[in-house]
């Protein structure tokens, strides 16, 4: 009892078992026994009114009996079986099946569903907005738990999906490009498995699985899109003179080894930084130089 004075009822949960059902055919059989029983029973209706009447009768109760129990169910299909509102058990065998006529029914797909969420804008980790979708295939393993225990499943799985998208939307960054985290567009693969993980533990209350989950839209939102994206570029162009002038250097220092090793010339601190500096400017310049051919000294 809690203090306001009021208990609370915890869920209670449906577990899925075997219904006591019969093959369609057989009951079939017995059918057109009835239908021949009726066909006889009129024979004798000149000889004998009152036994031919009954066998009538019997046969028409019999086969009408039969007629309303049947029902069809195809492959990756079941049936759920009631009795005046108790689970009686589900039905997963194929083709014409036979039962009670006064037990309920209904069917539940078993097959595999293919869903695609909306463009959800969502926070990342750093805050930032970003629009984001995903595509869900999942099935249901235990139809009791989809029928009796969630008032709908499939409006059910639609709310969880955008939940778990949110979720993990906001637990990683969209991009680093440091390349130290893990990110939603840098590691795709392991964000999906850590969402079917999160849509697999939200839908078990509803006896269905996720058998694959998958980004199908990332992109930064539009009122940021456009900033994120010079900031790509000028951390592109950062990074790709970044390289440039380390290559650079390499190739001066090894120059100068190469000069000194060889005795090809000797430079003094002056000349040699005019000759780093002028190898820096060539290698590094985005445009081509134009060679000046000096015909004096080396110091004019």
């Amino acid at each position: 009892m809690s203090d306001s004075g009021t208990t609370n009822t915890a869920l209670t949960l449906s577990r899925e078992r075997p219904a006591v059902t019969s093959s369609g055919y057989i009951m079939l059989l017995l059918m057109l026994v009835a239908i021949m029983a009726a066909v006889f029973g009129a024979s004798l209706m000149q000889n004998d009114p009152g036994l031919g009447g009954m066998i009538i009768a019997t046969s028409v109760i019999v086969f009408a009996f039969i007629l309303c129990g049947f029902y069809m169910q195809q492959p990756n299909q079941a049936t759920a079986i009631t009795l005046f509102g108790a689970y009686k058990g589900t039905d997963r065998n194929t083709g014409l099946r036979w039962l009670m006529p006064w037990l309920g029914r209904k069917k539940v797909s078993l097959r595999a569903n293919n869903m695609i969420s909306e463009r959800l804008k969502v926070n990342d980790l750093r805050g930032n907005p970003i629009e984001i979708a995903a595509q869900v295939v999942w099935r249901v393993t235990d139809t009791a738990q989809a029928l009796f225990d969630i008032d709908d499943y499939k409006s059910f799985v639609i709310v969880q999906i955008e939940a778990a998208v949110r979720t993990i939307g906001s637990r990683y960054p969209y991009d680093d490009f440091e390349h130290q985290e893990i990110t939603l567009r840098g590691n795709h693969d392991q964000v999906a498995v850590e969402l079917r993980q999160e849509l697999i533990a939200r839908l078990v209350v509803a006896g269905i699985t996720v058998d694959e989950c998958g980004f199908t839209h990332l992109a930064y939102a539009q009122e940021i899109a456009g900033a994120m994206l010079r900031r790509q570029q000028a951390q592109a162009v950062v990074a790709a003179r970044k390289t440039l002038v380390e290559g650079a250097v390499g190739m001066v220092e090894m120059a100068l080894e190469l000069l000194s090793e060889k005795n090809v010339v000797h430079l003094d601190d002056e000349r040699r930084a005019a000759m780093v500096s002028n190898l820096m400017v060539v290698l590094c310049g985005e445009r081509d130089t134009q060679p000046v051919v000096n015909t004096g000294s080396l110091y004019q």
